[in-house]
């Protein structure tokens, strides 16, 4: 595959698998303690990793549970921050400065913090209560977190009553790197193909939902915007009738981020409309792939891992194409702001 360093992902990814020892050690003391409000907090993509988490606990498991934007979180008063809460926080760096205050203000008001980083010693490792670390660069970051945040949510699940299968599951997330790998492989000539047609498109809406929701949002924001400073509109499939259809032109660019969650009439609905009125639709659809190792009733939970893997080999050949590398900023974290 072009750009990629096939022994260096394994070796993050079996490294993430490999924190499920920690992870039932945090699960054990949380659930000794106990709590009865569970937030996930972040900040841009460490943020929108959660909302896959957010919807599949809602759609599974009996906890109450809402994601929060760090900064969001510590202007806004929250009844439920308090010591019966249970706050997850996610920052690869470790020094994202809104999550590192954000965990701060949580243990202010005794609300018991995981934090998930990519190095020890960074703020965020050093001021939670319970740390999973796994190192990892940007270009694998995103199917690490998950991985990892995969075996600490279900495992809370799973201590909670709500899901029974979760060693089931476990085990065959073994397979998971090698799967990973495999599914890159097989959506290489896809991504490739689109890159090379709309690497010159200024403007792209990206319809996801469900589990999905989350990743449709943050490859918007933080890779096309971000890395790549493309003009993006990120819309949920639910709501995509209720105004940004009147934006669908023959010529506009329609990406759809399809799952396999409860969720894909919704997409299907899109689709339909779409294809009928634009000629730059583009169906990306985990179905079609292979996620060798890995149950059939299982891959309905794991569609944001593999939407995130197989857009992450788009990103690599839109840099290629565009000319245009997936470090460069003009203002994010080069100048105060």
């Amino acid at each position: 595959m072009y750009n990629f360093n096939k022994e260096n992902f394994l070796k993050v990814m079996n490294g993430a698998v490999g924190v499920k020892p920690e992870v039932d050690k945090i699960v054990e003391a949380v659930m000794k303690k106990g709590y009865k409000t569970l937030f996930l907090v972040g900040s841009g993509g460490s943020m929108a990793i959660m909302l896959p988490f957010e919807y599949l606990l809602k759609a599974h498991a009996r906890i109450d549970v809402r994601t929060e934007i760090a900064a969001e979180l510590m202007v806004r008063d929250s009844k439920f921050l308090n010591k019966d809460a249970l706050v997850i926080l996610s920052s690869l760096s470790g020094t994202t400065k809104e999550t590192v205050a954000a965990c701060k203000y949580c243990k202010e008001r005794e609300a018991v913090t995981i934090g998930l980083v990519g190095e020890l010693g960074t703020p965020l490792a050093d001021l939670a209560d319970h740390v999973l670390v796994n190192y990892s660069e940007n270009d694998f970051a995103g199917d690490s977190i998950y991985i990892q945040l995969f075996e600490l949510i279900f495992g809370l699940m799973h201590a909670n009553g709500d899901f029974p299968e979760y060693e089931e599951f476990m085990e065959e997330f073994k397979a998971m790197p090698e799967a990973l790998y495999g599914m890159k492989e097989a959506v290489e000539p896809a991504m490739m193909e689109f890159a090379k047609k709309y690497k010159n498109e200024t403007y792209h809406m990206l319809v996801g939902s469900g589990s999905v929701w989350g990743e449709t949002y943050s490859y918007g924001m933080c890779v096309l915007e971000e890395m790549q400073w493309i003009r993006t509109r990120p819309i949920h499939a639910a709501e995509f009738f209720h105004g940004t259809l009147e934006l669908v032109e023959k010529d506009t660019s329609v990406v759809l981020m399809k799952g396999e969650d409860e969720t894909r009439p919704l997409m299907d609905r899109v689709e339909r409309f779409a294809g009928q009125y634009t000629d730059k639709l583009s169906v990306f659809d985990t179905k079609a792939y292979p996620l060798k190792g890995i149950s059939e009733k299982f891959r309905v939970y794991l569609s944001p891992l593999m939407i995130c893997t197989i857009f992450e080999v788009l990103s690599t050949h839109l840099e290629k194409e565009r000319n245009h590398s997936l470090d460069l900023r003009r203002y994010y974290r080069v100048i105060e702001y």
